[in-house]
């Protein structure tokens, strides 16, 4: 299912307290709100229990879906979670875990699940996922290590009640993994500013009914920090950009949850705000939207994988996402995020012929070898 033209859908989705939509988890029988927890972000994470307030403040307000994972703030994330689990409990309302495993081997991912167990005080999480899947041959050789499988083991043995997948990779990518392999849900990097590039996997993962959670909603805080870069995606001006970064995610009815990285309480309430002035994007206004970022937003890449055309297999559209991080903020540092969140290496560049072919594919006719050589220097480490 695609973007919806009314409002008829809500129909389907309880709305409590703070009018929070929940929908179905794919086909789990679990109602998620559609804004999540996301627990990388916390003020002070050495904090346990001011931390974990929040937590419980999300729940009071109708947010039911945590998600963190081992490496956040090197662990200290999920201790957050297990501080807040016994106050979660009194609550008396349905909530959900959701951490993770990026092990490329059968014991690291049992090692993981152990450590991600015991800080989060509890026996059994809800939703683990085989995480930051990069490419189709990270996924490759994790399979060729028997490491989906385990995942699947590690269910039947009543240590995690669902198995999902966290990944990077491109819409058509992502459908050839989900044609492959079965998992009840997918967390997936997905924004108003780069839907283009993965667009063909959530329909692939709406096909088969699984859940759907977007991690970056707000385009890794890019889109707030820059507002006016980013205006584009507002359709009317009571709108803030929270709300319509989260309204244009709402939209779709195959979205399950948003996930949104809180800091402070006022976070939540920004979030909590975003849905209750919520009204679905009609698929006009998607597509004025398309037309917007084609005419209005050249200076930063969408990904939208047009670029995909490399005769050196360059992944230009990586070193292009990774760029816009500086050209936003000169203090960032793009090969670090182009190491760490697409695991490529700038060395990559060097097989460069200069032929221009991205270039002339690009949508926004990006000056992509000029920033190919800025990439290469040393400044940019």
């Amino acid at each position: 299912m695609g973007l919806v033209e009314n409002y008829v859908f809500c129909l389907f989705f309880a709305i409590v307290g703070s009018n929070m939509i929940y929908r179905e988890y794919g086909k789990t029988g679990k109602k998620i709100s559609a804004i999540g927890f996301g627990g990388m972000r916390f003020d002070n994470p050495n904090d346990l229990d001011k931390s974990a307030e929040m937590l419980v403040y999300a729940l009071d307000n109708g947010i039911n879906y945590f998600d963190t994972a081992p490496y956040y703030f090197k662990g200290k994330s999920e201790k957050v979670y297990g501080s807040a689990l016994p106050e979660l409990k009194k609550a008396g309302k349905d909530f959900y875990f959701s951490t993770k495993s990026m092990g490329k081997d059968i014991d690291t991912v049992r090692k993981d699940l152990d450590k991600s167990l015991e800080r989060l005080n509890c026996d059994c999480v809800d939703f683990f996922h085989v995480w930051c899947v990069l490419s189709p041959e990270d996924y490759s050789s994790r399979k060729a290590a028997g490491v989906i499988d385990e995942f699947h083991k590690i269910k039947e043995e009543g240590l995690a009640k669902h198995i999902c997948i966290s990944t990077h990779m491109n819409g058509s990518e992502i459908r050839n993994v989900l044609t492959e392999d079965d998992y009840e849900g997918m967390t997936v990097g997905y924004s108003a500013i780069n839907f283009p590039f993965r667009e063909d996997g959530i329909r692939a993962a709406a096909e088969k009914n699984m859940g759907i959670v977007i991690m970056n909603p707000l385009g890794g805080g890019m889109i707030v920090g820059n507002p006016e870069e980013f205006s584009f995606i507002k359709m009317n001006e009571e709108q803030t950009i929270v709300d319509a970064a989260i309204h244009f995610l709402l939209s779709d009815e195959s979205i399950t949850t948003a996930l949104v990285g809180f800091s402070r309480k006022e976070h939540i309430d920004q979030a909590l705000n975003a849905v209750n002035s919520f009204k679905p994007y009609t698929s006009q206004q998607v597509a004025s939207l398309k037309e917007k970022i084609q005419s209005d937003f050249q200076s930063l890449c969408t990904t939208c994988g047009y670029c995909k055309i490399c005769p050196q297999d360059i992944p230009v559209w990586a070193f292009m996402e990774s760029y816009n991080h500086a050209l936003i903020n000169s203090s960032n540092k793009p090969l670090e995020r182009l190491a760490m969140h697409w695991g490529v290496n700038k060395d990559e560049l060097d097989r460069c012929i200069e032929c221009g072919q991205c270039e002339e594919a690009c949508t926004q006719h990006l000056p992509i070898l000029e920033r190919f050589e800025l990439l290469k220097k040393e400044s940019w480490h």
